[in-house]
């Protein structure tokens, strides 16, 4: 657990994510000693700091949840319909690992997103109101959906493409939130740098979808459990973009081979793209710090 003066234990049995949440005394417990001043406290400097939520777990995510990713894409936000798919939960990675390439891939992208940490079980079913969130998830997370864009699109798939290792860092921090806090998930501002420099900022109002009514959607045919996490969709910003209206309805002339070999090397001249020894940011808090999620530091290898 995060103090201002270092990190302290939290003196519990728990084993994963799912454990933590189902010892929320421990957690208080916790939360108590160190506001009394009675808890040893340990640098966070020197902590290896591991995803705060542990795999094996389900990754579920939404596709295109952000007007100004969709306009990126070359969709229009006001008629897309919802849509989830699934991410290995061995993609899992911490907050400051290194995102490691596949061997033969060359358009590494990133995609910074905001992660809800399942708090109970939501059997297939469940009915899901905005009243019922703080219920239903127990914490926010930062994510990054790291992409193969050069596996993902000729294979018009997405499973293989998100799911290699280290392909999901997570943390550094679960913000256990309440009924308040998750009222003001649309006050989070998502920022994510390459280098220093911004690729990606919008704020959480951006959403198509929101939290409630997409877990409502997903859970008519998804169960969740404890510790599973939904990532909500990406901002605008990413290496991939719509090569626009006329390109599309060119490529759409042309052999499929043609087509994407016209398109990749085309892609593989956009600097946009994650090269090796490139270090990706990315935050999620609101603007007066009230909820910080902390910030991901990942270097590309």
């Amino acid at each position: 657990m995060e103090t201002p003066g270092g990190l302290a234990a939290v003196e519990t049995s728990a084993a994963t994510t799912a454990d933590l949440l189902a010892d929320r005394s421990a957690v208080e417990a916790a939360v108590k000693a160190a506001s009394e001043g009675g808890a040893a406290l340990v640098p966070r400097e020197d902590v290896a700091l591991l995803s705060p939520v542990t795999a094996p777990c389900r990754v579920v995510a939404q596709m295109v949840n952000y007007r100004s990713h969709a306009k990126d894409s070359g969709l229009d936000p006001d008629t897309l319909p919802p849509a989830f798919f699934r991410k290995s939960s061995g993609s899992v990675t911490g907050p400051y690992g290194e995102i490691r390439r596949p061997e033969g891939v060359r358009l590494l992208d990133y995609e910074v997103e905001l992660g809800l940490v399942i708090g109970t079980p939501l059997p297939v079913g469940s009915r899901i109101t905005e009243a019922d969130l703080a219920d239903v998830v127990a914490g926010l997370v930062i994510a990054n959906d790291v992409s193969a864009r050069d596996l993902q699109l000729p294979k018009t798939q997405f499973y293989e493409s998100k799911s290699y290792p280290t392909f999901t860092p997570l943390g550094p921090r679960l913000l256990l939130a309440d009924a308040a806090e998750l009222a003001g998930i649309g006050d989070l501002r998502l920022t994510l740098a390459v280098n220093g420099k911004i690729r990606q900022d919008m704020p959480a109002t951006d959403m198509i979808v929101p939290p409630a009514r997409a877990l409502g959607l997903l859970t008519r045919f998804q169960e969740l459990a404890p510790g599973d996490v939904l990532l909500t969709g990406t901002p605008g910003g990413t290496a991939l973009r719509s090569p626009g209206a006329l390109a599309e309805k060119v490529g759409a002339l042309l052999p499929a081979h043609v087509k994407w070999r016209t398109f990749f090397k085309r892609q593989e001249a956009n600097p946009a793209y994650l090269r090796d020894g490139d270090v990706v940011t990315a935050r999620i808090r609101t603007p007066d710090g009230r909820l910080d999620l902390g910030e991901q530091r990942t270097p590309v290898g």
